[in-house]
């Protein structure tokens, strides 16, 4: 799973790294998200995934990843639940420049007990903060990895997509028990 806020750059990611045409359910941003979304950080958007998006990414002989990007919209957010069935883990995207909208993801990936990793969407606007200091304002765990990314760039969102199914690879491994 991607997952995060409006806006972070979800779909980007997934469009970015699937080698099939991603499906997207992308709707227009109306007048009817006044008063109930938040879209003054991000005026120059004027579409949302109000379903989600999906895609695929082949990583090795046998291992292929399906990608599901979940809608940012909290009015959305219904369709979390059944996008994590049988999900290894998830990516949370984050925008520095909202780390607010971060805490909500992160609370529902840590109570449904996903392994998740951080990936902070470096924005060419946007501040760049030190992971340690972005670590400590989400008071993330020092076992949860954070990285940089650029959802924009293959390689660099096919390195989170790794760096979450080794992170899932390593959760499960060390569950199983010994001997």
């Amino acid at each position: 799973m991607i997952a995060g806020g409006f806006g972070v750059g979800k779909t980007t990611l997934v469009g970015s790294v699937s080698e099939i045409d991603p499906l997207r359910t992308e709707a227009l941003v109306t007048d009817e998200s006044v008063g109930i979304d938040d879209i003054s950080q991000v005026p120059s958007k004027h579409t949302t995934t109000v379903a989600m998006d999906f895609g695929r990414i082949t990583l090795g002989e046998d291992l292929i990843l399906y990608l599901f990007g979940t809608p940012g919209q909290k009015r959305f957010w219904f369709m979390w639940d059944d996008l994590c069935l049988g999900a290894i883990g998830a990516i949370v995207l984050v925008d520095t420049n909202r780390l607010d909208e971060a805490f909500s993801p992160l609370d529902y990936f840590e109570e449904k007990g996903l392994p998740f990793i951080v990936a902070l969407n470096q924005f060419d606007q946007g501040p760049q903060f030190e992971l340690e200091a972005v670590r400590e304002a989400l008071a993330l765990p020092a076992h949860v990895p954070m990285i940089r990314i650029d959802a924009r760039d293959r390689e660099s969102a096919k390195g989170a997509l790794i760096r979450v199914t080794e992170y899932a690879l390593e959760r499960m491994a060390s569950q199983l028990p010994v001997g």
